[in-house]
């Protein structure tokens, strides 16, 4: 086995490559300080190949300004607080368009569909619909329409226990 290229000093990424480390079936592994204060053992081919730029934490930093970036566009979902209105727009799509949902048979099942311009954006949803009153959640005003601006209002739990569907009963 032919002698490594001596790394130690060498900097890649956010990697500062400290001591030769021990090897990994044949591959030479560099023990290395990342910026971010963790030691890492990392092959000599993924430093020199730029595959490997820190110990994890730059990936991890790049995961959060994505999700906050998607996060901010309506405000609604930052770091997994989800407000009422949000979660009010998810279940109401999932319940009509997941066979899963354990309810989807009594919505999606039965033909109850979300309109475009609300399955396809929350904040179009938010503009009609509003901030959700405390006490109140969506309510189909026709039980048998769809989830869309003109059929759709903020109800009470006795408004909602009214305006139910009418079931078929055997004589």
């Amino acid at each position: 086995m032919r002698k490594p290229d001596n790394l130690t000093g060498n900097v890649y990424g956010r990697l500062t490559v400290l001591q030769l480390g021990s090897p990994d079936s044949g591959l030479v592994r560099w023990e290395c300080l990342c910026l971010c204060g963790a030691k890492c053992l990392v092959k000599a081919r993924h430093l020199k190949g730029g595959n490997t730029r820190s110990c994890g934490c730059l990936f991890l930093e790049s995961q959060k300004i994505r999700n906050r970036n998607k996060a901010t566009t309506h405000g609604h979902a930052l770091s997994g607080r989800q407000s009422s209105e949000y979660k009010t727009w998810c279940w109401m799509k999932a319940r009509c368009e997941n066979p899963k949902v354990k309810c989807f048979k009594n919505y999606g099942g039965r033909g109850i569909k979300v309109c475009d311009r609300w399955r396809n954006s929350f904040a179009n949803f938010l503009a009609d619909m509003g901030t959700r009153p405390d006490g109140k959640s969506i309510d189909r005003i026709d039980v048998n329409g769809d989830y869309e601006p003109s059929n759709c209002r903020w109800a009470t739990n006795s408004e909602q226990q009214k305006n139910k569907r009418k079931h078929c009963s055997e004589s």
